[in-house]
């Protein structure tokens, strides 16, 4: 037998000690605040979780890149220490849902909304696939005491964290009481939101960590075991596929119930797996030697190797040539799985249902017998293994076991975006928490993107305390923003609705207000000019004009009325420059004229949280003007905290939070 396997059964080798309480049945003696378990002498394990990565959907080239790097993350595994990776289907917890998720109701006169819209959350809840799935790495070494084994994790860990963000997932420590709360989950499905564990204070009382974890009721039996008020039952994985494809996990653990499937690693170091591969092989070739040595003797020198000589042959030079020439190592592997229902008969029914699935893969499911108990400790993320069915398999054939699916969006207190299309959860995302939360909605004619837009701005108006801001070029926000109690705007030549385009308070801009608004109106006469070139000197006259027309307003510390574009026509008068007076010229038609409709004194409600500029029947000639005003009032009030922007002219939104 390899040497390094022989080692490693001999340290989970225990003897076999008949459990007395419900308590017996975690294999856990000791823990430690900062997530390590010591699970038996000496044997210590400490818990990774990892997220999943796009590799359902990704294109083929992706997708083997995402092999490879996944297989470098399998090589890099200790060949002193046992790795478990475990995929936990877990159901959603109504209670956690209402909590995480559901609209908080509040004194503003729209609760109403609120709670149609949490119904229609429940609803698309219950639809759902309504299952959360975790993945985690559990890694088990022998040490001394405590502090080898942190020095060893602290290495191992970095290790990783390394490779899995090569692979665009990111890996976390698990606290104690964070690996704690997974078996209790499991072990008392259904009262997940009654879990309470202070560390300290049970070390302070002398309690048993155990007891919080337990189940109630644990009956085994010869196929299948009663957890509670639970049945389960655990698989196991006995024969292998020549080919298997890389999507037989995810198949698998797809099923709507709460289940676990794990994957123990036992890596071989490759010159222990050389020279155990090299001794097969010159065993292979003497018994072809022998075999043609008799049919010599019998003068049949024609003879031909029988096939399964020649296959072993075969076989054993190409996995010999993948460990000396295609980076490839050794693993002894075993898969368990263990699932749960509430009847006997939905668990037997559950069981054909993933037992099929296998044999459509050409590979074939077990049953336990008489091994129930043992296989729950080695599914289970404990760092213990008490099934020894080993695999061998190479690296690339256990990375064909791929844990990996598609990523979940699920964010507290997020926006329901939709139904992930792989995984039919919902998908509840909040864009605050993301680096960069702009985004634009795209497509064609009648896809759906102003009611996309539509129900961020009722979530985000019922939910959160955000201001959204809509300029709407077809009249399609006005009847929804009423309804939510805010302002709509209409803005025309010839609308009784107005906006000083010389509105300014002591946060406009991000440095000096004049110089901010001296651009703006320098930009603003610009498009006033005929042929929008100014005249030499223009600008110049611009900004002492602008200063001067602020001077009293400034001095008032922005408090009082500010000045209008009269105003600055008024001033453009006072200068003895003729380009200043060509330039007021200009302005008559804006200021004096018909399409004065930005000269006036602001008269409309432009604090209110929700505003919506409805610019349809604004004119070829002032629609070049009248976005530039809109634009600077949203500036002038701008918060980038809480502000979102919607500009539905150009079919995008942007938002700076919510």
């Amino acid at each position: 037998m390899i040497k390094t396997l022989s080692n490693i059964l001999k340290q989970d080798k225990e003897a076999f000690v008949i459990p007395k309480k419900v308590q017996d049945m975690i294999p856990i003696h000791t823990i430690w605040p900062d997530g390590i378990f010591l699970n038996s002498k000496n044997k210590f394990s400490k818990m990774y979780r990892f997220t999943d990565i796009n590799y359902a959907v990704a294109s083929r080239d992706d997708k083997e890149g995402m092999f490879l790097e996944y297989s470098e993350l399998l090589n890099s595994l200790d060949s002193g220490s046992t790795t478990k990776i475990t995929i936990n289907n877990r159901r959603l917890n109504r209670l956690d849902f209402e909590e995480q998720i559901l609209i908080r109701m509040q004194e503003d006169g729209l609760n109403v909304y609120r709670e149609e819209y949490n119904q229609m959350l429940l609803d698309k809840a219950t639809g759902s696939n309504a299952i959360i799935q975790d993945k985690y790495v559990t890694i088990s070494v022998v040490r001394k005491n405590i502090d080898d084994a942190r020095i060893y994790f602290a290495r191992v860990g970095a290790d990783l964290v390394a490779h899995f963000a090569r692979l665009g997932s990111v890996c976390t420590e698990i606290t104690a009481v964070e690996r704690l709360r997974i078996i209790h989950d499991f072990m008392r499905t259904g009262e997940e939101t009654s879990f309470y564990f202070d560390l300290k204070d049970h070390m302070k009382k002398g309690h048993d960590f155990r007891d919080y974890i337990c189940p109630d009721i644990y009956e085994n039996h010869s196929d299948y075991f009663k957890i509670g008020d639970r049945f389960g039952r655990v698989l196991l994985l006995r024969d292998y596929a020549a080919y298997i494809r890389d999507d037989m996990i995810a198949e698998i653990t797809d099923i709507n119930r709460n289940l676990m499937l794990s994957v123990d690693v036992i890596p071989i170091p490759t010159d222990e797996a050389v020279k155990f591969v090299e001794q097969r092989l010159l065993g292979v070739e003497t018994n072809a030697a022998n075999w043609q040595r008799r049919q010599n003797m019998n003068n049949n020198f024609s003879a031909v190797l029988p096939y399964d000589i020649e296959q072993q042959r075969k076989e054993t030079r190409d996995f010999l040539e993948d460990l000396t020439t295609r980076d490839q190592r050794m693993m002894f592997a075993v898969m368990t799985l263990v699932h749960t229902a509430d009847t006997k008969e939905q668990l037997d029914n559950d069981t054909e249902e993933i037992m099929t699935i296998v044999r459509k893969k050409l590979c074939q499911m077990s049953i336990l017998k008489q091994q129930q108990l043992d296989g729950l400790k080695t599914t289970l993320p404990y760092g213990t293994r008490k099934i020894d069915a080993f695999r061998t398999l190479t690296t690339e054939s256990l990375a064909v076991l791929m844990p990996f699916r598609v990523q979940e969006v699920y964010d507290r207190h997020g926006i329901y975006y939709g139904q992930n299309v792989i995984s039919k959860n919902m998908m509840i995302a909040d864009r605050r928490r993301l680096l960069n939360g702009n985004s634009f909605i795209l497509g064609v004619s009648g896809s759906g993107k102003s009611f996309t837009a539509k129900n961020e701005i009722t979530n985000l108006i019922l939910g959160t305390d955000a201001d959204i801001i809509i300029v709407d070029p077809e009249r399609e926000y006005a009847p929804l923003i009423r309804a939510l109690g805010g302002s709509v705007i209409e803005i025309s030549a010839t609308s009784s609705n107005h906006i000083n385009a010389m509105d300014m308070n002591r946060e406009y801009g991000e440095t000096d207000p004049i110089i901010e608004k001296s651009q703006f109106l320098q930009s603003l006469c610009e498009q006033i000019i005929a042929g929008h070139k100014f005249a030499k000197g223009q600008q110049s006259i611009i900004d002492r004009c602008t200063e001067n027309v602020y001077r009293f307003y400034q001095q008032g510390n922005y408090q009082g009325t500010p000045p209008t574009l009269q105003d600055f026509r008024e001033e453009l008068l006072k200068q003895p420059e003729p380009e200043a007076k060509s330039l007021a010229l200009e302005l008559e038609l804006f200021t004096r004229g018909s399409l004065n409709t930005f000269a006036k004194q602001t008269n409309v409600d432009t604090n209110n949280r929700l505003i919506c500029y409805d610019i349809l029947e604004l004119g070829e000639q002032l629609r070049a003007i009248g976005m530039l005003v809109i634009l600077d009032s949203i500036l002038n009030r701008i918060r980038p905290e809480e502000t979102v922007i919607i500009d539905r002219e150009v079919q995008s939104w942007k938002t700076t939070g919510a």
